[in-house]
Formats: C-alpha cells, structure tokens, sequence
C-alpha cells in the first residue's frame, strides 16, 4: 500500500531523501525550520458523507500549510499519518494521498514521509515543514499600538458552508464546497513578513478567538470593524436567510477558513484589506468599540462538537 501511495511522486527541490527510507531528509538552508502539526478525526473534523477522500487529503495540507504561513515562513514538506479501518478501500487511501499532493503542488511542497495503522476510523495526522528563507519569524506577540490590522482571506466561509449542510440545505455549492476544501490564501504569509507585519496567525477558531489569542500574546487592545467587513457579511446573507442564521456570527466566529490575520505598522501587502486597529489597552477584542456578546469561536474541548 506504502508503494502504490509514494510511486511516481516527484519530489520538490528541499527534499534531498523521499519516502522509503526510515526517515525523510529535507533540506534547511536557513538553518532553522518552521514545525507545525495537526490532525483531523472523522466525525470531528469531518464527514465521509460530505467529504471524497481527496477532500479529506487537500483539507489536511491546506489547514497545516496556514500554520506555516502564519509564521511567515514558506511551507516546504509534509509528514503524514493515516489511521483507516482495515476495511478502507486502497481506492479511497490513494484518492486521500492524490489530495494532499494535489494541495502541497499548489505551493511547490511535497509529502516526504508517514505512516500507516489500522483504526476504528479515519485519522488523519499531519507535521508540517516550512522555510523563513532568512526572515525573522512573525510571532503572536509583537503587535503595537497605532498597528492597523488586516487580513488575507475571506472569513465565514466555512462556518456558513457547514450550516447548509448540517441543515440540508441545497444550493450555495461555493460555501458548502469552502467547508470541505478551505482556500488559505497562500504565499501572503511571505508577503505580510516582507512588509513587515509585527504579529500574525491564521483564521482556525475564529476571526474574534484567534485575535483574542494574538491581543493576549501582544497585551494589546484589537479594535475590529464591521464596516470593514461588509463585503463578507453581504457575500454570506444569502446563505444565512435561507438557513435562519446570522451572518456576523459566521463572519466574527466561524473557523476552518485559514485567512490570515496580522498587524502593519504601516503600508498594506496587496492582497489584504485593513479590519481595525491595535489601541493600546488591556488584552481584548472589540467590535465596534464594544465587546461582542456573541459566539467568539471554536472550543476544542467545549460541550459542543462541530459535527452531529
């Protein structure tokens, strides 16, 4: 299985020693490498029902590649481990692997390495590897006051896209679709560096969590503002009439879409749009000057999980 997965891979420039080997060896020239790892369990992260295996496999590239990215660092190599019931069609596990190469080819980077082991169900457990290519990495914590803060992404994509289809709802195929395969907008990690972004992290939680953390890290007050976020809001209303939900609340909380969020001390990147500002204050994020009394963002141990 090992063999049909890995033939007639090719392998990018960083990977000096592919699979087949005890261990991978990928090359470093910065002398440091960018490490992330994540995983996606079915029936948490997502749903053969709705998901093709190839779904499964770009989904787990892109949301680890915006981890790289988030650091400012370019995504190089993927260490995969896959845990499937001995039932699961070869098919099924070569379509997962053509999605993860298909997603890593999207950027130049490869799967160098993994596992395999027989499960109660499908597992999916991903490291990642990336190059800062001589930059310093773009931290959580370096966020200042008078910072205008920005994204690159569209946030609330994926929130809106799990709702249809928990609620069954047809149409909309473009947000049920950006709920099976996020689109991390790739390559602007570089760029945000490049500019000089203070602090940086991707969209996983939601926009309002993962500003909490990054307003935390820099103990800096985050003012975020929904007219700056009017575009998201009307690409979404539809969507959310049809299903009786809010809007804001897949725009201000919904996770999975792995936009990218940071703070500019001056010029913005092409490709991102000013949200807010960083104000000096205590740790927190406000909407409109005010705290939000809604859903913040995804809770991985909360009394709720993301799929029934």
């Amino acid at each position: 299985m090992i063999d049909r997965l890995v033939a007639g891979r090719r392998q990018p420039s960083a990977t000096e020693l592919g699979p087949g080997d005890d261990a991978a060896v990928v090359r470093s020239p910065d002398g440091r490498t960018v490490v992330s790892t994540d995983m996606l369990v079915e029936g948490r992260h997502f749903r053969l029902d709705w998901s093709t295996a190839h779904d499964v496999g770009r989904k787990a590239i892109a949301q680890n590649a915006a981890d790289i990215e988030a650091m400012g660092a370019r995504p190089t190599a993927f260490v995969v481990a896959f845990g499937a019931p001995s039932s699961t069609a070869a098919a099924d596990a070569a379509a997962l692997a053509d999605g993860m190469w298909a997603e890593a080819g999207r950027f130049g980077a490869g799967v160098v390495g993994g596992d395999l082991v027989e499960a109660d169900s499908w597992v999916v457990s991903v490291t990642a590897l990336g190059d800062l290519a001589g930059r310093a990495p773009v931290l959580r914590s370096g966020a200042r006051p008078g910072a205008l803060l920005a994204v690159a992404g569209e946030p609330g994509r994926s929130a809106a896209g799990f709702r249809l289809w928990n609620d069954g709802q047809g149409g909309f195929e473009g947000l049920r679709r950006r709920h099976l395969v996020p689109e991390p907008p790739y390559g602007q990690g570089v760029a945000a560096a490049d500019a000089g972004a203070q602090a940086m992290t991707d969209v996983s939680d939601g926009l309002l969590a993962d500003l909490g953390h990054l307003a935390t890290a820099s103990q800096v007050t985050i003012e975020v503002s929904t007219a700056a976020l009017a575009a998201d809001h009307q690409a979404l209303a539809p969507a959310a009439a049809a299903v009786g939900a809010d809007a804001w609340s897949w725009v201000l909380a919904g996770g999975e879409d792995h936009a990218l969020v940071a703070a500019f001390p001056g010029a913005i990147p092409a490709g991102w749009r000013v949200i807010g500002r960083v104000a000096d204050g205590p740790a927190r994020v406000l909407v409109d000057g005010a705290p939000w009394e809604g859903d913040a963002g995804w809770q991985s141990y909360g009394s709720e999980s993301p799929l029934p």
